[in-house]
């Protein structure tokens, strides 16, 4: 009986090591999923602040739009009620003048008859049955020469006629060559269409993302070595796709889009949202940017007063104020090109990628001033200060092609 005791205890613990075993492995497993669980739950959250500011913007473009909907409306309900006005007057200028017509008419006939009347009672005539009495002089009548002569004169001259009915009815003389009427008459001289940048030379290497694969990314380092309250990007951007998609991406554990330059192909093609401290942005037009060729940008942002400014080829684009106004923006984070990082370093979408090509890229922590971006976009040395360039790309993914073109123009 002793014997099967022990064998029972001893069979009785190696069932509770083993139900111990299965336990901790069951929290162990149970550990790792609720991780899993976590992690999820955390992308998710950053993906759906990302797709409330997407439909943030897409709800003020849609309200943009149709408030000039709406205007356009107006404008041309009034347009119509202009014409319709214009019409109605025209219409009656032209029964005056067919009532105007119709009595110059009538008048001559009158005029006719009285003419008939006289020379039958003109001197030398009688009327039958009638004798004048003597008088001690005879009046003179007006003859038929005068008659015809008045009616002649009250006959409007057939090029007056026109001239006038030309009148009534707007038409006008045909305008100059080379220009096109504008509502209410005024002739425009078109200009000729704005010459685009010159030969730009000597800018560095050209970096080109082929596609949109999550691997076509350059990281740039050292990132933001001190707070910037002031930033100026501006780089020569040449795009192959029908959106913008990210040029810059500024990631800290704080949060992922501490400064983003991005257009996914959600938004509107060639719209771009400026991103500073998620989720203030401003939305920039950047249309001009998706005919394939070499453009100049300059964004400029300063904390003082929050203002910021676009330059492409030289022009000022966009300008504004009241963006972040009195911000810094904290360094030590991840900066990348060509990707939107969804976490420091990481959590790339194809569909936020950018493809095309970059040359000549640089960052300031000033706010550039005109004449400095006339000069970047000319070709000329870059302005002193800049402290990062794309010499300071420590990572290029492997699908990024690198080439050394004498010339913009020249590149493939």
């Amino acid at each position: 009986m002793s014997y099967d005791i022990d064998a029972q205890l001893h069979s009785l613990a190696e069932e509770s090591q083993a139900v111990a075993l299965t336990v901790n492995r069951s929290q162990a497993a149970i550990q790792g999923d609720l991780a899993h669980l976590k992690a999820w739950v955390r992308k998710t959250q950053h993906r759906s602040r990302k797709v409330d500011m997407r439909l943030q913007a897409l709800d003020l473009a849609l309200t943009e739009k149709t408030r000039q909907w709406v205007q356009a409306g107006k404008e041309q309900k009034t347009q119509r009620d202009v014409i319709s006005g214009l019409a109605l007057g025209t219409q009656a200028l032209q029964d005056a003048l067919v009532s105007l017509t119709h009595q110059v008419h009538s008048q001559g006939a009158r005029l006719a008859a009285l003419e008939g009347q006289l020379q039958m009672t003109s001197p030398g005539t009688a009327a039958p049955g009638w004798t004048p009495a003597p008088t001690p002089y005879q009046p003179v009548h007006p003859g038929p020469l005068m008659l015809l002569t008045d009616r002649q004169d009250l006959a409007p001259h057939p090029t007056e006629s026109q001239d006038f009915t030309a009148h009534l009815l707007g038409t006008q003389k045909a305008p100059a060559p080379r220009s096109h009427w504008a509502p209410g008459g005024a002739a425009i001289v078109p200009r000729d269409p704005p010459q685009g940048p010159g030969e730009v030379c000597n800018l560095g290497p050209v970096f080109t993302f082929p596609d949109a694969s999550p691997e076509n990314v350059i990281f740039l380092s050292p990132s933001f070595l001190t707070a910037l309250r002031a930033l100026s990007f501006c780089s020569w951007v040449r795009t192959s796709s029908g959106h913008l998609g990210t040029l810059l991406s500024y990631a800290t554990e704080e949060n992922d889009n501490k400064v983003v330059l991005h257009g996914r192909d959600s938004l509107v093609p060639g719209s771009l949202h400026f991103v500073i401290g998620d989720p203030a942005f401003r939305e920039l037009p950047l249309q001009l940017l998706l005919d394939g060729q070499w453009h100049h940008i300059c964004i400029i942002w300063t904390s003082v007063q929050g203002k910021y400014w676009l330059h492409v080829d030289r022009r000022l684009v966009a300008t504004g104020s009241h963006f972040r106004e009195g911000y810094e923006i904290p360094p030590g984070g991840s900066l990348v090109l060509g990707q939107e990082q969804d976490s420091v370093g990481g959590g790339f979408d194809r569909s936020e990628a950018f493809v095309g090509s970059m040359s000549g890229l640089a960052i300031w922590d000033r706010a550039l001033v005109p004449g400095e971006v006339a000069n970047l976009a000319i070709g000329k040395e870059l302005p002193a200060g800049a402290i990062l360039t794309l010499a300071n790309a420590s990572w290029v993914g492997k699908f990024v092609q690198r080439a050394n073109c004498t010339c913009l123009e020249l590149c493939p």
